[in-house]
């Protein structure tokens, strides 16, 4: 029996795993905060929707040919770049921008951690008898 691959640890994996690609991008983003012609990039929701589609072991039937196709097409990029030039020298960081979504970013994941805890403590008191 395998305690950890249950859909509730397996969510809260997935979602730790995206708040850390998503602290990777912000920090690139800052640490370029001043580079010249540097432009912001963020993650796509749609993009990351359509590789976890991908790499899932999910089928669907079409019983229409109008229907969308259930996998679609493969994206080139997990990134977008963003438009919009913050600094004369063609940099397109607005940093206080970057700085609100690393926040935010910060609580989502220490969200997740202690939901992670929650869990962990629930198995520790299954195993010391509920004492």
């Amino acid at each position: 029996m395998d305690l950890f691959s249950g859909t509730s640890f397996r969510s809260i994996e997935l979602g730790i795993n995206q708040a850390q690609k998503n602290q990777q991008i912000l920090a690139h983003n800052i640490a370029n905060a001043d580079t010249p012609g540097y432009k912001a990039k963020e993650r796509s929701f749609l993009n990351m929707l359509e590789n976890e589609l991908t790499n899932a072991n999910l089928s669907a039937k079409k019983t229409n040919t109008s229907h969308v196709d259930f996998r679609g097409g493969s994206s080139s990029s997990r990134l977008n770049e963003l438009k919009g030039q913050y600094h004369h020298n063609g940099n397109g960081v607005d940093i206080d921008k970057e700085m609100a979504n690393l926040a935010e970013n910060q609580i989502q994941y220490n969200a997740l951690i202690e939901r992670l805890n929650g869990r962990f403590s629930s198995l520790q008191s299954v195993i010391r008898g509920g004492k």
